[in-house]
């Protein structure tokens, strides 16, 4: 059996509900934001289509004919019940926010400050999810993404956020065990983490390449496991001083030297064009700015980056 609903285009259904439940064209002209005349030719086309009359038409008034009254029941319940699928479904979009971002990231920096956000905002429901590809953003129920890198992604719109400079971190223990001196000292030191980062290092302290240190004996695919090595006394990690200054503060770990290394332009907050105007997306993007802007850390390293917390990515 073909479907009947086939041949009736849905507005002309939503039109005639409307009408026949004020039981006046124009007044539902003005509920749906139409014209009278818009409405007539609607109401005229579905009774074309349904090949029997719906309304009865007086001088002044409308009313519903047999036929007309038994389709204006099921349109009404039909719509409520459209209505509130509809309403439950932005509801609950705008009431919770989805992020994915960087473990590193998200475990040293965010999370610790992510308290203040549901503060301020106690109508949002916050998801972190951990996921390393951006190309989930928008779909997935993914609103906004924090990554690492140049700022620049297709179908992306970013904010530059922070700094991703590096610098060699350890336990206390393991400096004073290696009486490092000079940045060359390294090279007698247990590394952990990938040789073509260390090298860039070496490079920005001004250790020459013949001077470099042997290829370190550890990697991981995140700086959290490596830097976890750096405290657990395994070795000396490369590492944001940014992320783990509260590590670095409290004496846990200590960067034997000052010299820094940027590996990317820096961490960005990204989010789709098309939703930036979205208030939940507005909300966060605005709460993270400022409190990277309020981070010291944050601010010097970008001043000495050459960049501004909050410009947009190329």
């Amino acid at each position: 059996m073909s479907d009947p609903l086939a041949r009736i285009p849905v507005d002309a259904l939503r039109v005639f509900e409307a009408a026949a439940r004020l039981l006046s064209f124009t007044r539902a002209a003005e509920a749906l934001g139409m014209t009278q005349a818009a409405v007539s030719w609607r109401i005229r086309d579905l009774e074309e289509k349904l090949e029997r009359p719906l309304f009865t038409r007086g001088a002044r008034q409308v009313g519903l004919t047999l036929e007309g009254e038994r389709l204006s029941t099921a349109a009404t319940e039909a719509m409520t019940l459209l209505r509130r699928a509809v309403a439950e479904v932005v509801e609950a979009d705008q009431g919770v926010l989805a992020i994915t971002t960087l473990q590193t990231l998200a475990t040293q920096w965010l999370a610790p400050r992510l308290g203040a956000f549901q503060l301020a905002n106690p109508d949002l429901a916050v998801r972190v999810d951990t996921s390393a590809a951006l190309s989930s953003l928008g779909a997935d129920g993914l609103d906004v993404g924090l990554r690492f890198g140049a700022g620049r992604w297709p179908g992306v719109e970013s904010r530059f956020l922070m700094p991703a400079i590096f610098t060699p971190v350890c336990s206390p223990a393991m400096r004073d065990r290696l009486d490092l001196q000079t940045p060359a000292d390294l090279k007698r030191a247990r590394l952990v983490g990938h040789p073509g980062e260390w090298a860039a290092w070496f490079a920005a302290a001004g250790v020459a390449p013949a001077d470099a240190a042997a290829p370190p004996r550890l990697t991981a695919d995140n700086q959290a496991l490596e830097v976890a090595a750096a405290l657990g006394d395994q070795g000396v990690a490369l590492g944001s001083p940014i992320l783990y200054g509260r590590e670095l503060e409290r004496g846990l770990l200590v960067r034997p030297f000052a010299a820094t290394v940027a590996l990317a332009e820096g961490y960005w907050l990204c989010y789709p064009p098309g939703r930036r105007l979205a208030p939940k997306i507005a909300r966060f993007r605005d709460w993270v700015l400022d409190t990277a802007r309020a981070d010291p850390a944050v601010v010097e390293g970008a001043r000495l980056a050459g960049r501004q917390v909050g410009e947009a990515g190329n």
